[in-house]
């Protein structure tokens, strides 16, 4: 009897890869309704092919069928252009499991450029999506965004022009990014509220900020935790904050290099840190008013070590930075900011956390916050290091074969 079951599985999955197509759709009138038909009438296991050209795009597309790869001719010769998007929605918006988008650029969306929710197995290669008119408050919050996805891949994908973050991944679990480049966006690359993440062997320059690894309130998953930051090149991060008022970006200082803020077990080490003018590494607390009753505010079991560090710190722009440089006779600041809190107030209770960090890149200034929300309070000082107890260094994540096999 097993065997017979055996047989009819095999004979299921040739069928069906028997039964896989190609959907060619080419550039040309009706681009529009051509390429969302395709998306609608692919099957598991079809591939999309988009033709090289410049597709102009008036709305939004999405895929909600399993297991298709949507492959343009390559970055830059395929070109999906969203110029004239009459919505504010995404550019691509997938919700189905083991897709594969790759090998296009994606232009000019009103709101964000590619984006998976609830996706498991997706990933991300060869893409490129830009907003061709330069950094703009009124270009899409994110480049590429999977959110509450599983298995997430994001490998040789470039940004440009993204209001809050270029390469951005929420509230989702088990997260490769690699080989990217993120340039002239307000972050970089930015993990949020997810869960085992390993960020390597990219390049992140002219953001606002490079890499920013956050745990906040108020959203369905919490506890962000466990991320390796690694053989990143982090330089040169100088554009001006353009986010939208009231977006919690909006308040990264620009010139930072990596920051790490309310998240757990975080490791950063052999990066290339240089030329970011408000700091190298900051380690700091949620400042903002909480109310979420499960909210842990403070940056716990960080690890920053083995990192090279050039020019950083030389013009602060986070508040207080200026005066805190004169303080310790100027200069650069250290090329790692700690706050030292652990105090924070939640729904009105003040809350006593003990903190273990080890910050072995020295020097390291020590804020010594009395409260999270207290930088007025800070009483600065400059250590060598900051070596606490041992803290495990995560496990690299593993994808589904089928997903680590996908060439680049």
């Amino acid at each position: 009897m097993s065997r017979l079951l055996a047989g009819l599985a095999a004979l299921c999955l040739w069928s069906g890869a028997a039964q896989a197509a190609t959907l060619t759709v080419k550039a040309g009138a009706d681009a529009q309704e051509r390429l969302q038909t395709a998306l609608l009438d692919a099957k598991p296991g079809d591939v999309v092919a988009i033709g090289p050209g410049r597709f102009e795009l008036t709305d939004g597309l999405s895929l909600d069928v399993d297991g298709v790869t949507v492959r343009g001719a390559g970055q830059g010769k395929t070109v999906l252009s969203f110029a004239g998007q009459q919505g504010a929605g995404e550019g691509l918006l997938i919700t189905s499991d083991r897709v594969t988008v790759r090998d296009l650029s994606v232009q000019n969306t009103k709101g964000d450029g590619i984006k998976s929710k609830g996706s498991d197995q997706i990933s991300f290669l060869n893409l490129t999506v830009e907003w061709t008119g330069g950094p703009k408050e009124s270009n899409g919050a994110y480049g590429v965004y999977p959110v509450t996805s599983t298995n997430v891949l994001i490998d040789r994908v470039t940004v440009r022009g993204a209001s809050d973050a270029g390469i951005y991944v929420g509230q989702s679990r088990n997260i490769v990014v690699k080989n990217s480049r993120a340039e002239f966006n307000v972050a970089g690359i930015e993990i949020e509220n997810s869960i085992g993440a390993d960020v390597h062997d990219n390049v992140t320059t002219r953001n606002t900020a490079g890499i920013l690894v956050f745990d906040l309130p108020d959203l369905p998953q919490q506890g962000g935790r466990s991320t390796r930051l690694f053989r990143n090149r982090i330089v040169e991060n100088d554009t001006p904050n353009f986010a939208p008022k009231g977006n919690i970006v909006a308040s990264v200082p620009v010139g930072t290099g990596v920051m790490l803020m309310a998240n757990r077990d975080v490791h950063v080490f052999d990066n290339e840190i240089s030329g970011n003018q408000s700091s190298g590494v900051v380690v700091v607390g949620y400042t903002r008013e909480i109310k979420d009753p499960k909210y842990e505010p403070l940056p716990r079991d960080i690890v920053v070590r083995n990192n090279r560090f050039g020019r950083n710190g030389w013009d602060p722009r986070f508040p207080g930075g200026a005066e805190i440089m004169k303080a310790l006779g100027g200069g650069p600041l250290p090329p790692v900011v700690w706050d030292a809190a652990t105090r924070f107030t939640r729904a009105g209770q003040t809350v006593e956390q003990a903190i273990n960090v080890r910050l072995l890149d020295g020097p390291v200034l020590k804020l010594n916050l009395p409260h999270v929300q207290g930088l007025a309070q800070a009483r600065p000082e400059v250590l060598p290091r900051v070596d606490g107890a041992p803290i495990p260094e995560p496990k690299p994540i593993v994808l589904p074969p089928e997903q680590a096999r996908l060439a680049p």
